[in-house]
């Protein structure tokens, strides 16, 4: 396994710390915080008459864009020694390969 896809198994809740609330301490999730928003109006009414949570889905879209960019982020951070990695990787295998049965 490369280093390179090592930032696949950090956790969401480790790069998106919460913030602290009342809500949060008691159900362990970050509190909601009403916020302005312009979207344009076509697309809201056309939201609105298929009864989409607009709040919901504008949520997880920006809790997706913000883990793309944490993780671009820290590719980007990490990436001499992802490098590094690979290439002793490449030059001398994988440690203890000689003794993996599969």
């Amino acid at each position: 396994m490369h280093l390179k896809y090592a930032h696949n198994i950090m956790r969401m809740d480790t790069l998106m710390p919460a913030t602290p609330s009342s809500q949060h301490v008691r159900t362990g999730r970050p509190g909601k915080r009403a916020i302005n928003l312009s979207l344009s109006s076509d697309v809201l009414e056309a939201a609105k008459g298929l009864e989409i949570n607009i709040s919901q889905v504008c949520e997880q879209h920006l809790r997706e864009v913000v883990l793309r960019e944490q993780e671009r982020k820290w590719r980007e951070t990490h990436a001499d020694f992802i490098a590094a990695y690979n290439a002793t990787l490449e030059a001398e295998g994988l440690p203890l390969d000689e003794w993996r049965s599969f």
